[in-house]
């Protein structure tokens, strides 16, 4: 059961989530940094000024370091004041922003000319005298710099399927990028890449031993990530053996990890995964909920420039109390961040049962369905903003909406996963290939007048879309999803040398059936909960979960004709053979085992 916060910690949480403690100091008085709006370059082609974005994170470290280093330095500030219209904008709030330059960050800092042509694209934290620098040579030259190069046209793949010599090749690469001395896939800035690991889980559910060994390896070396104190995860390690963390907690590094520490537990039963997970499932309970059920978006590095997380982090929970400050939590509730954190909460319930959790997952998906909701099955990014609807609020409501369809049986959210695959497809789908990241272009000038076809949203796409046809029964949503496939296949993708694990799992899942489990039997016999309880261990990855009641009709896609049985079953199906009806826990186990073609000692890691 969980603990009510003690008074001391419940008063921290209200002077975090209220926003009382700001990190950054104010900006600088001579800059008016402006957000966003579409039609910017009007203004600065009026007043012939340049224009430069500041594309920051609330929780960024390096990005208030930049505020109070360069943007109020004399000589920088001086600079922007004459001759710049100064934007700023944060990229959480911003989709589009961010899936653009996302490359390039965070802070991204780009400055364009008046008409919106980019002439720079900087990475991260610039000093003072390099923006100097930088500031007067584009105001002497206004043309692009070799950051502002054009890249490579991106022409669709004709076809979805992946060539064989080249799902070779981006196998062995996959392989040959794993750290095998600490774990991960990530190079020196070490963290849990959320694609390579998720296919890793689902080589390891499938009975490869190499794939559970780099899971294992990378779950444990990624520990020293876990806040020992109050939970949650850090963003990444500064150092390749994960002993050098970086402070920020981000709602897409707690909602992975929560879901695949738990879906390791689910298969191996190892207790330092279910440590790890429950970790930061009381993370986001605790400092991460809304009193109305949704959940906030992340939370900074550090206290202050004077106090870093460095420091703060290394104390105990009693002398982070007795401080009365913390880390600034950005308590802006997005439908994007919500749908991931909606889904790790339900693997984690998955894997243990917890009631509490599933229950969480509900209540936050619910709220957001009556503050979030569009019209046509989408969902809206926060209460206000700019731009969208966005592809990625859709995409993660969808999913959170398809992993709470399975864990409870609800027909009501299969229906809100339908409908947001049917908003995905009218909405964002490109007339060639890909899906765009929002509806509209940021601007209409230079290059932001194209909307963004994100690559890393694509193969995520492809594999929504397939998952809710099946169960739909929806070939038209099959389709959909090969076009998204279609253009991480294109030649300039595959050549970019680019890591594409996304891509490999999408392929896995698009042209091979889903384990299909059908738990059949009214929801209110205790037998059927069993094994609809048992089921949901198996659902690690590409699983197709339905419990068909007949007091409630036929199911959304009735493919399979089960008996009347006197008792509850379990039914087991994969590449069009069906099991025999299980009526144990221990024989859908077996059952599933054996389809999947493993033993359950390799599933349960005895």
């Amino acid at each position: 059961m969980r603990r009510a916060p003690s008074l001391r910690i419940a008063a921290l949480i209200a002077f975090m989530a209220a926003g009382l403690l700001p990190l950054s100091p104010a900006s600088s008085a001579k800059l008016d940094w402006q957000p966003w709006s579409p039609g910017i370059f009007e203004h600065a082609r009026a007043e012939k000024r340049l224009v430069i974005l500041d594309l920051e994170a609330v929780w960024c470290h390096w990005c208030h370091v930049m505020e109070s280093e360069t943007y109020a330095n004399p000589g920088v500030s001086k600079l922007l004041a004459d001759k710049f219209l100064t934007v700023r904008a944060d990229q959480d709030a911003n989709p589009d922003l961010s899936s653009r330059y996302g490359d390039w960050g965070w802070p991204a800092t780009i400055i364009f000319a008046p008409d919106g042509t980019e002439l720079a694209k900087l990475r991260g934290y610039q000093p003072p005298e390099r923006m100097a620098s930088l500031l007067k040579a584009f105001i002497d030259d206004p043309t692009p710099g070799p950051s502002a190069e054009a890249a490579d046209a991106i022409e669709p793949a004709s076809s979805p399927l992946i060539p064989t010599e080249t799902r070779a090749k981006l196998s062995a690469a996959y392989f040959e990028g794993y750290d095998a001395q600490h774990g991960g896939w990530t190079g020196l800035n070490k963290f849990v890449d959320t694609d390579s690991m998720s296919y890793a889980l689902h080589l390891a559910n499938e009975g490869d031993t190499r794939a559970a060994g780099m899971v294992k390896q990378t779950l444990d070396g990624a520990q020293p990530l876990i806040d020992p104190v109050w939970g949650g995860v850090y963003q990444y390690s500064e150092t390749a053996d994960w002993k050098t963390p970086h402070y920020e907690k981000i709602m897409w590094y707690q909602a992975h990890a929560l879901a695949q520490y738990s879906q390791a537990y689910a298969l191996w039963h190892r207790p330092q995964d279910l440590k790890a997970a429950a970790a930061v499932k009381d993370y986001l309970t605790r400092f991460m909920t809304s009193p109305d059920g949704g959940f906030y978006t992340s939370q900074d590095a550090d206290v202050s420039h004077e106090l870093t997380g460095k420091t703060f982090y290394a104390l105990d929970a009693s002398k982070r109390a007795s401080l009365g400050i913390a880390p600034h939590i950005d308590t802006h509730i997005y439908a994007r961040e919500n749908g991931w954190a909606i889904a790790g909460l339900v693997a984690y319930a998955n894997a243990t049962g917890d009631a509490e959790a599933l229950a969480r997952a509900v209540k936050a998906a619910e709220f957001i369905g009556s503050t979030r909701a569009l019209p046509g099955g989408g969902f809206r990014h926060g209460d206000t903003g700019r731009g969208g609807p966005y592809l990625a609020d859709t995409l993660a409501m969808g999913e959170a909406a398809l992993a709470l369809y399975q864990a409870t049986g609800t027909r009501e959210w299969l229906d809100v996963a339908r409908n947001a695959a049917a908003f995905i497809v009218a909405n964002f789908k490109h007339k060639d290939a890909g899906f765009l990241t929002a509806v509209e272009p940021e601007a209409k000038a230079g290059v932001l007048a194209t909307p963004v076809r994100a690559l890393d949203e694509q193969p995520e796409v492809a594999r929504f879309l397939n998952l809710t046809g099946q169960y739909a029964g929806d070939e038209s949503l099959h389709a959909a999803a090969e076009l998204a496939v279609r253009y991480v296949l294109a030649p300039a993708v595959l050549e970019s040398g680019r890591p594409l694990p996304g891509l490999l799992l999408a392929d896995a899942e698009l042209f091979h059936e889903p384990t299909h489990i059908t738990i059949v039997g009214h929801k209110d016999d205790a037998l059927a909960q069993a094994l609809h309880a048992a089921a949901r261990l198996h659902a690690v990855t590409y699983t197709r979960l339905d419990w068909w009641d007949k007091r409630e009709g036929a199911l959304a896609n009735p493919d399979v004709t089960y008996p009347e049985l006197e008792t509850a079953a379990a039914f087991v199906c994969t590449n069009r053979i069906c099991s025999l009806p299980a009526f144990t826990v221990a024989e859908l186990n077996e059952t599933v085992a054996k389809l999947r073609g493993r033993s359950e000692v390799k599933q349960t890691g005895q």
